[in-house]
């Protein structure tokens, strides 16, 4: 490994280096997984110290929560506070399927869904953790569908199912073929959307709204 230290090319500025290193393990650890990539390749890729790598982080672990963190800053910027007064119960599910849909538009992450697949069985923690992003955002969902129960504008007596269920309808087309390799979309994210909204609520739309 060449050295990455000299007079000419001293050690990058703490925040310069500390973003250098977590883009260098996002593009590592979506290409070859988060075992397949050791501290040092992770120096090298990002240009610094194996020092200067060490300085900013301890382990490869570190760097991953990392990662996870700023995946779950990303998603509460699309599904911002205040999103579930906008509208009636109809528009508020297409603005968070919209939102749904943009966040995870991105191929990394997509790349770090597949990364948290393929690793799950060897580093569990991965999936652990994975998990504790987005469950937050689920529960929160559940709250909001809850709420419409109360108001009896649904008849949902199982939140929480009924939201694993509208975001298992959003995903079945757009998100699972992008992680299988399979880009093409049975259907513009749109009608996915529209679809999806009207699906859910012809189940749970009671058929006499409480007065």
């Amino acid at each position: 490994m060449r050295h990455l230290t000299t007079t000419e090319n001293p050690p990058a500025p703490r925040r310069h280096s500390h973003e250098a290193i977590v883009a260098a393990a996002e593009r590592l650890f979506l290409k070859h997984g988060f075992g397949g990539v050791s501290m040092d390749e992770l120096a090298e890729e990002a240009g610094v110290a194996r020092r200067t790598l060490y300085n900013q982080f301890a382990s490869k672990e570190e760097i991953l929560r990392e990662m996870l963190s700023r995946v779950s800053t990303q998603l509460g910027s699309a599904l911002p506070p205040g999103i579930e007064t906008q509208g009636d119960a109809e528009d508020v599910l297409r603005l968070i399927g919209g939102a749904v849909l943009a966040f995870q538009a991105p191929p990394e992450f997509v790349g770090l869904l597949r990364m948290a697949l393929a690793d799950a069985r060897q580093f569990p923690w991965i999936v652990t953790a994975f998990d504790s992003v987005l469950k937050p955002y689920l529960d929160r969902f559940a709250r909001y569908l809850s709420h419409l129960a109360s108001l009896g504008l649904l008849d949902c007596p199982h939140p929480l199912l009924a939201a694993q269920q509208f975001l298992g309808l959003l995903n079945g087309p757009t998100l699972w073929p992008r992680v299988f390799n399979q880009d093409s979309l049975s259907a513009p994210p749109d009608i996915v959307i529209d679809e999806t909204v009207q699906m859910f609520l012809l189940r749970y739309r009671p058929t006499q709204p409480r007065k």
